[in-house]
């Protein structure tokens, strides 16, 4: 026989009491996992793609980040009013999908337009007035694989996140009240610093609601306080790769929108093969 400590929080009170209960092995583990499961969700950051295989998806809310350009350039698009964007993970299927639904087909590789589509991955092509009411179809190196990556492993639900939506992606995750993974989308495997920092922002948000036992998210939220005075300052005095790559291709003025908060605060949801606001 075992003795099991269980703590009671006296309500309104600060008061805290240990009820000792004589339990068999099997009935402890029970127990255990039983006030496990009561506590707070846990959330868990990955890192890259390379490593979205560590974790256990099926019950938890994956977001998807792409901050440099995807996910910011998808909830730019839903916020100006497109009816959905369609996440692919190749040219080829953009562009067959594209043309059976009359979409707008989109994307890049390696921060260029892809060949072969008509629109590339700047959130600044997606205006009210080209995309609302229209689908987009995208592409991109990065964001649009870690999303079917995603999905291949089962997760339970998928949403993609930005600095443009922080506040709707954190008031979701609370609100849900179920673990979390933040999918960090990177470079071809490869981290980047500012789909860390955009993990560390919901990180500092969120995280009073959350267990938090992963030492990725606590890299990430260190990384975030950091920074959180000037992104784009940051990333330019690090010499962020991603950052380089765009700036040398003249795109200074996407950089900056995709670090900036809140400018396009909507909920992108996966549902049925396409992204819509929740």
């Amino acid at each position: 026989m075992e003795i099991y400590f269980k703590q009671i929080i006296v309500p309104g009170t600060s008061l805290v009491l240990f009820r000792l209960l004589p339990v068999s092995t099997r009935s402890l583990k029970f127990a255990l996992y039983s006030d496990m499961t009561n506590s707070k969700p846990a959330l868990h950051t990955a890192l890259s793609p390379a490593l979205l295989h560590l974790y256990d998806l099926s019950h938890a809310i994956v977001v998807i980040i792409d901050v440099l350009r995807a996910t910011s350039t998808i909830t730019t698009a839903l916020y100006n009013g497109a009816k959905c964007v369609i996440p692919v993970d190749s040219v080829a299927k953009c562009i067959e999908l594209g043309r059976q639904i009359d979409g707008i087909t989109a994307g890049e590789r390696d921060g260029h337009i892809a060949e072969g589509l008509e629109h590339g991955n700047s959130p600044f092509e997606y205006s009210r007035e080209f995309v609302g009411g229209k689908t987009l179809v995208l592409t991109t190196t990065n964001g649009t694989k870690l999303l079917h990556m995603a999905l291949d492993r089962g997760a339970g639900q998928i949403i993609t996140g930005s600095f443009p939506n922080l506040n709707s992606v954190c008031q979701y995750l609370v609100s849900q009240n179920l673990p979390v993974v933040l999918g960090c989308a990177a470079w071809k495997d490869r981290v980047n610093i500012e789909d860390l920092l955009f993990a560390g922002a919901v990180i500092n948000k969120v995280k009073e609601h959350f267990h938090i036992n992963c030492d990725s998210s606590q890299i990430a939220e260190t990384l975030y306080l950091d920074a959180q005075k000037d992104l784009y300052g940051f990333m330019e005095s690090k010499n962020a790769t991603h950052y380089r790559r765009l700036m040398n291709y003249g795109l200074e003025k996407d950089i900056r929108y995709c670090l900036t908060q809140d400018t396009a605060d909507v909920l992108p949801f996966y549902e049925n093969g396409k992204l819509i606001v929740q």
